[in-house]
């Protein structure tokens, strides 16, 4: 197993935000995160990068206990984010916001660009481009470029297709996939809960802090308590 969630608890001051959960990511897999507002996916998210402390529990990455490592130090054992809302820089063009992606690696970065410019040939035609003044769109392929220049083993999506046209929402999971494909785990929170569950491998349904259901996410998109309750409008699940 490639990442171990065990019984962690996370609060926000006296609000706990994760009560006691587990999920488990094995190599090679995409899976997703659903609930509603509130109910903890990017807290997890968070939590996973050294972003949020834990309260109790433990992580497991890669056969290793990163509980109370810090979050520079995941990055390099392999853990990379492209966190919600983008969190670009502005002022910096394409290519140096991806090269920020590689801040603490050494040697020869060409090969990583490429790659990142093969999948997102958007970014290669604008990697002069200051990042501000691109799409929204745009941005998010930034973002998870520059999450992928870390070379992570596990990639950690937070609504990637928040705010973007439908069109553009499915380039973005075509190339998720395309990622996934080209070996790179995904651990994915995700707004448009009926694409989530097209992508995933398996999936987790999380509620005020607890997982309530998990379950390959295929069988999740015909679980008519799912459908009713994350489904029923074809894309509505929120943060």
């Amino acid at each position: 197993m490639l990442l171990e969630i065990k019984d962690i608890h996370v609060h926000y001051g006296k609000i706990a935000a994760l009560k006691g959960i587990s999920v488990d990511v094995d190599q090679g897999e995409i899976v997703t995160l659903i609930g509603a507002n509130g109910a903890g996916k990017s807290t997890t998210l968070k939590t996973i990068s050294g972003l949020r402390p834990l309260s109790s529990g433990r992580i497991i990455f890669d056969g290793k206990d990163i509980s109370r490592m810090p979050g520079h130090r995941r990055v390099l054992a392999g853990i990379g984010q492209a966190p919600e809302g983008r969190g670009i820089f502005p002022g910096m063009t394409v290519t140096e916001n991806l090269l920020m992606g590689a801040y603490a690696r050494k040697g020869e970065l060409t090969k990583d660009l490429d790659e990142v410019f093969e999948l997102f040939p958007r970014l290669a035609e604008r990697k002069n481009q200051a990042g501000g003044t691109m799409s929204g769109g745009e941005q998010q392929m930034l973002a998870i470029g520059r999450a992928l220049m870390t070379q992570p083993k596990v990639l950690l999506l937070d609504e990637p297709s928040m705010g973007l046209a439908p069109m553009l929402v499915t380039q973005i999971f075509s190339i998720i996939e395309e990622i996934n494909r080209r070996g790179t785990t995904v651990l994915l929170v995700e707004q448009n809960a009926q694409q989530a569950l097209q992508v995933a491998d398996r999936a987790y349904v999380l509620e005020t802090g607890t997982i309530v259901k998990s379950a390959a996410a295929r069988e999740l998109l015909d679980d008519p308590q799912v459908r009713a309750a994350y489904l029923g409008g074809g894309t509505q699940a929120g943060r």
